[in-house]
């Protein structure tokens, strides 16, 4: 019996993890190319879930069940897409700033990246310029998403971007910032290169400051 991938995308945008990872090896048995599985089934389920989030209809309950199944999928066709040789497209360095523990928002961006086909290098929480550098510089990312959820620590922000001005990086890799303080009124103030007010819109700021057309 043929693997329908939309029943992939349907498993994942109402976030059954068993099924939707059985259905993942069912398709890799029937020889169905590691990215078409990602294209139709996880990228296109998580894209209607970014829909839905957008319009109010999911919210992050829903979205963070729906991002479970995809990275659970996704898991086990990541080491198949390395030795087909697709590059994914885009590479983000994604951390809370400096001094900030809050990590669901964060997660949410990450995972929501992972499903659209980028390679997301989490730092985690309480993350410090130095280490945001670094990590530049290892993975040669594209884009860099900050993120912070108290006000006192949206400063970190700005010193992360001086502080790539001072590696000399800052024009190697876009900024994209979110987090609930966080307005595009203080991204233009800091000389971020894009603002996200949710998950769902990080994923278009990303695509959009990388030159992928969304």
């Amino acid at each position: 019996m043929a693997v329908d991938l939309s029943e992939l995308a349907n498993l994942i945008i109402t976030g059954k993890k068993n099924p939707a990872v059985e259905l993942t090896k069912a398709a890799l048995e029937e020889g169905i190319a590691p990215q078409t599985i990602i294209n139709d089934g996880l990228i296109a389920g998580m894209a209607v879930v970014g829909s839905k989030f957008k319009a109010n209809e999911f919210y992050v309950p829903e979205v963070l069940i729906a991002a479970r199944a995809m990275k659970e999928c996704m898991g086990m066709l990541k080491p198949l897409l390395a030795e087909t040789g697709v590059k994914p497209v885009g590479t983000v360095v994604i951390g809370t700033v400096k001094g900030d523990l809050h990590d669901i928002g964060k997660n949410l961006v990450a995972m929501m990246l992972q499903g659209n086909g980028f390679d997301v290098v989490d730092l985690g929480v309480d993350v410090s310029p130095e280490k945001f550098i670094e990590a530049v510089k290892e993975s040669k990312a594209d884009a860099i998403a900050l993120s912070a959820l108290l006000t006192t620590t949206m400063p970190g922000m700005k010193s992360t971007i001086d502080a790539l001005e001072g590696a000399g990086i800052r024009g190697t890799v876009k900024v994209m910032v979110g987090g609930a303080p966080v307005t595009q009124k203080f991204s233009d103030e800091i000389g971020a290169d894009g603002y996200a007010p949710d998950a769902a819109t990080a994923v278009d700021v990303a695509k959009q400051l990388i030159g992928i057309k969304a």
